[in-house]
């Protein structure tokens, strides 16, 4: 039994073969997810689990180098969630909206949320501890 991190057994299996310059999708519940990729669905009702908390959560198990987000939710709530972060998430990229739904098919996996902000999708770079 793990004494803390994360619980979820399929996600912490995708977390631990995750290597450097691969890329992880925190979704929030509508973004179209490739079925070609795996999704670690976490969406239990509307709003359950927050955006924030499953971010938070993987910024605590893996090495972040950059990431990536849609410009649409500069302006917006899920804007300003990213930007209390950016010292643990790296440099930016801005893409559209499009774009980032067309990188989905190139992430090592994705995790959706039960989050119904608009925009609360960002791509996370992975880095290496060293």
């Amino acid at each position: 039994m793990k004494r803390r991190g994360i619980l979820h057994a399929e996600l912490s299996r995708q977390i631990a073969l995750l290597g450097h310059t691969d890329r992880v999708v925190v979704a929030d519940m509508g973004l179209p997810l490739p079925r070609s990729i795996p999704v670690i669905d976490l969406a239990l009702v509307p709003g359950i689990p927050r955006f924030t908390d499953v971010l938070d959560a993987l910024l605590e198990e893996i090495v972040v180098e950059s990431h990536t987000l849609a410009r649409e939710s500069l302006a917006g709530e899920a804007g300003s969630w990213v930007a209390a972060r950016v010292a643990r998430l790296g440099p930016r990229d801005e893409v559209s909206h499009e774009e980032l739904k067309a990188m989905l098919p190139g992430v090592a996996f994705a995790v959706r949320t039960g989050e119904a902000t608009p925009y609360a999708n960002l791509v996370l770079h992975c880095g290496v501890p060293f």
